[in-house]
């Protein structure tokens, strides 16, 4: 079945002109908000909690967007399986890869922090077009292996290695044997495994549990860490400006990575709502009794791995 809907349906609609493949968007938007509106107890919770002081009008102009953004994200993320190299350099232009670049010459491994915000597959896909380093990105298996395989593979064909997230230890190592220098993108606004291993802050006027895997890493192999969220130029084009937030991640205080990109992405969102992702069921984990204690018991486990002594 998985196959039949592929070519029957995907692979076209991936083939298709952009400004024709938005005419199924417009229709899937107009089913969203009045037929099928999907995840709705979901969206107006997040939407309501993140924005306590907006009138319900307001809120719901938000989930409106949204709908709209959504509808564009899911056609564009189809049409990502078939775009060319051509068009997604026209369609998704990096304003300063020189920072990449600099960063290259230094021999310098890159961790590319981001979140699901406006459209991120396009970044996925040309990530090794973009940028010298090799492209590297961390994800879970999708249940159906058939859509699994099928997925990865063409988010592959431009050069970015897609691997298993339990496999990222023997990647990392494996690159640096050979001297290689990698840019791996993470999106780090997605709902954590376990609460206790989570950095806990306020987010969206929420306590939020947010992972700390990007900081894990970036201080376990030295790397710099790079934020970006796109901006969209008008439908169907996106501009990225990178932002350096460390070239040396170990003279950093334990959190300090993981708070400053949490801060930058909701800036970002409270200046334009619409485009985050918020039918994802964000803050699904059980808050801790008592977070300053276990804040500072995963300070001292830090400072032991990768400052050497507990109170640094």
């Amino acid at each position: 079945m998985s196959r039949v809907a592929y070519y029957l349906f995907v692979l076209p609609l991936s083939r298709l002109p952009l400004w024709f493949t938005y005419r199924f968007s417009d229709l899937f938007f107009l089913l969203l908000i009045t037929v099928f509106p999907y995840r709705k107890k979901v969206i107006e919770g997040n939407i309501s909690r993140s924005f306590p002081h907006l009138t319900k009008s307001e809120q719901r102009s938000i989930k409106r967007s949204f709908y709209r953004h959504f509808a564009d994200m899911l056609l564009e993320g189809v049409k990502n399986l078939g775009i060319s190299e051509k068009e997604l350099r026209k369609r998704f232009v990096i304003r300063n890869p020189e920072l990449m670049k600099a960063l290259y010459d230094q021999q310098k491994s890159v961790l590319l922090v981001s979140a699901h915000y406006m459209n991120w597959e396009w970044m996925i896909t040309g990530q090794d077009l973009f940028f010298p380093h090799q492209a590297v990105g961390i994800g879970m298996p999708l249940t159906s292996g058939y859509w699994d395989k099928k997925i990865n593979t063409l988010r592959s064909r431009f050069g970015m290695h897609v691997i298993h997230a339990k496999i990222v230890k023997e990647t990392f190592n494996s690159y640096v044997d050979k001297g290689i220098p990698t840019a791996t993108l993470v999106l780090s606004d997605q709902s954590p495994a376990d609460s206790m291993k989570s950095y806990w802050t306020t987010f969206l006027h929420q306590q939020t549990g947010v992972l700390f895997g990007a900081e894990q890493l970036a201080n376990t192999y030295d790397q710099a860490v790079v934020f970006y969220l796109p901006k969209k130029v008008k439908r169907g084009y996106y501009e990225v400006e990178l932002q350096l937030l460390t070239n040396e991640p170990r003279t950093l205080p334990w959190g300090e990575i993981t708070e400053t990109h949490t801060r930058l992405l909701e800036q970002r969102i409270f200046s334009e709502p619409g485009p985050w992702l918020w039918s994802h069921k964000r803050w699904k984990r059980t808050v801790p009794d008592d977070i300053p204690k276990l804040k500072e018991e995963q300070r001292e486990k830090f400072n032991r791995l990768f400052r050497n002594h507990p109170d640094v």
